[in-house]
This record gives structure tokens, sequence and C-alpha cells, in this order.
């Protein structure tokens, strides 16, 4: 928990957040991808709008296909220059 609490404050985050979590049974009950060798589920990079609707999901079972910081910035200002016109 205070690992957790860290890095909400630390990124200012204010929505809620889960930790602690069976990942192995939260796979089970939503389909998410388990790595047993690691014993983790495989993120989802998700981009929300202002108003917390999704704009673009990703999910991957691995490496490739995953959100990349420049990528998301580029994305998020082709969509700023949209809304302007």
């Amino acid at each position: 928990m205070d690992k957790t609490k860290e890095l909400i404050d630390k990124l200012g985050i204010t929505y809620p957040v889960a930790y602690g979590m069976d990942a192995e049974a939260v796979s089970e009950l939503t389909g998410a991808f388990y790595e047993k060798e690691r014993k983790i589920i495989q993120p989802t990079g998700i981009l929300l709008r202002p108003d917390r609707t999704i704009v673009v999901a990703a999910y991957s079972s691995g490496p490739i296909g995953r959100f990349v910081a420049q990528d998301v910035l580029n994305l998020v200002r082709f969509y700023k220059s949209r809304e302007k016109k």
C-alpha cells in the first residue's frame, strides 16, 4: 500500500488505483493474458480525454505494440489539432 500511495502522489493520480490483487485470479475473471513465468498480467495502455472517455487503447502480450511516450504525445497533438478545425 505504501509504494502504491507514493506512486499515486508522485504522479498526481486522481482516479481509483487497484493494488495487491491476485493476478491469476484477475486473469481468470477478465480474460487478460496471465504470464505464468513472471506471474503478471500484461498491461493495457489507455489514452483518455479530459472527460475521462477512452480515445484509444492498446493491449499487447509482449513488448511489441505497447505505447511509447513520443508516439502518445504525437497522438495527443494530432487529436488536439483536429479539435481546432
